[in-house]
């Protein structure tokens, strides 16, 4: 059994819901619209802001995954937390994103990008958005090749496998 519990910004304990109202209350100052918020989440170094924007308001990782629980959102990455909370925009399942896209993405790789960019949506449904951190990176080649020297070989360079992966973000999360 495991629990969350939420806290105020003073250090008082707060409900679920108090804490869901004070999300709600909050996200207008980080972004203005749905388009605004595709923008930040399209972009690893963005998304990675907005998420240090939201844990310095005391939005922190755990707690937005209870709140992934809490609408039945666990297979749902957490920009479909943050839209259903702003926008009331239903979720969609990380599959259903990655399926829904792959032809759009893979319109723009050759098929060796392809292979990788293939290997990168499947770890996102499997893991989550985390697997899209740039960060993340070197361990995703490291995983499908054994080492980024090889990936550099395979895939035209370590410059074009970077853009690569940040660019097809863009399409993963276009409307």
């Amino acid at each position: 059994m495991m629990a969350t519990t939420f806290w105020s910004p003073d250090g008082r304990p707060i409900s679920a819901a108090d804490f869901v109202a004070r999300l709600f209350g909050e996200l207008p100052a980080l972004f203005r619209d749905e388009d605004e918020l595709r923008a930040l989440w399209s972009r690893p170094d963005t998304r990675r802001a907005l998420l240090d924007s939201l844990a310095e308001r005391g939005f922190g990782g755990d707690q937005l995954h209870e709140v992934e629980r809490m609408i039945d959102a666990e297979r749902s990455d957490l920009y479909d937390v943050l839209a259903y909370i702003a926008f009331a925009l239903p979720p969609v399942t990380r599959a259903e994103r990655a399926e829904g896209r792959r032809a759009s993405i893979f319109s723009h790789y050759d098929a060796k990008l392809q292979a990788f960019l293939g290997f990168v949506l499947s770890q996102y449904v499997r893991e989550g958005v985390g697997e899209l951190d740039q960060a993340k990176l070197p361990q995703l080649l490291e995983l499908r090749y054994r080492a980024v020297s090889d990936a550099a070989a395979e895939l035209g360079g370590v410059a074009r496998i970077r853009d690569a992966f940040v660019g097809f973000q863009a399409h993963l999360y276009a409307r």
